[in-house]
């Protein structure tokens, strides 16, 4: 079984919000987990769109397989480094704001 996977680092969306979008296509043919993507309101599934077709895209250049004989065999959805804000409070006072981000990698293989 080949290979292929691509990795996007530091998008802005948190992870427990991007692996929604992440479990609609866990296992699925390539075709069928673009479609779910497609159609999936969520951002986390436009995101991870543009990842998969670059490891689809990654697979026909350096294994020279078609589209139709890929599945997702792994979708990853790691914690990035976290951007720390601050909110004017009552009194003086600051709340944090933890503005998260994202590292999506997702590896596709051949059915055979």
């Amino acid at each position: 079984m080949q290979t292929a996977k691509a990795v996007t680092k530091y998008l802005r969306i948190p992870p427990r919000k991007a692996r929604l979008a992440a479990d609609l296509i866990r296992g699925l043919k390539v075709e069928d987990a673009a479609i779910q993507l497609e159609l999936s309101q969520l951002k986390g599934g436009r995101l991870l769109k543009k990842t998969l077709d670059s490891a689809v895209a990654n697979a026909e250049t350096q294994l020279g397989v078609q589209r139709r004989d890929l599945k997702v065999s792994e979708v990853r959805i790691d914690a990035g480094p976290t951007l720390k804000r601050g909110r004017s409070k009552s009194r003086g006072g600051v709340v944090p704001i933890l503005k998260r981000t994202s590292h999506f990698t997702i590896v596709v293989a051949t059915t055979e």
